[in-house]
């Protein structure tokens, strides 16, 4: 899977999320994975707090994309999970490069992925 050919779709459905105005006080953006049968779910909250050291912080939901989520196609049923969740991390790195509203999510804390069952991937960290 090579998440630049589904870049425009992914940065084009960020856009419609990030453009709304955010509540106040988010200290870091989770991209929350779910695996489905012919997809991989992309959505995305923004935390209350973040603790590098406990990936509970992105239970303390302020935001959440909620049922808008992105459906990043699983190409085949074969498609194993990291290679999913490689896909949608290099999809979110393009985003904090490239993307419109990428200042939003640089001003938290941090920028994680992950499985919601699973451990979290810091992708961003401000300094």
């Amino acid at each position: 899977m090579d998440g630049q050919e589904f870049y425009g779709e992914f940065s084009a459905w960020l856009d419609e999320v990030l453009k709304e105005e955010l509540p106040e006080g988010i200290a870091a953006f989770n991209f929350n994975l779910y695996e489905g049968e012919d997809a991989f779910d992309i959505q995305l909250i923004g935390a209350n707090r973040f603790d590098e050291a406990d990936d509970d912080w992105a239970c303390d939901e302020a935001f959440s994309s909620e049922e808008d989520v992105y459906y990043l196609p699983r190409e085949s049923e074969d498609i194993e999970w990291q290679e999913g969740l490689s896909c949608a991390a290099d999809l979110v790195d393009l985003y904090l490069d490239q993307g419109q509203y990428a200042g939003k999510l640089k001003a938290a804390q941090a920028v994680a992925i992950g499985f919601v069952d699973g451990d979290l991937t810091i992708l961003y960290t401000r300094e």
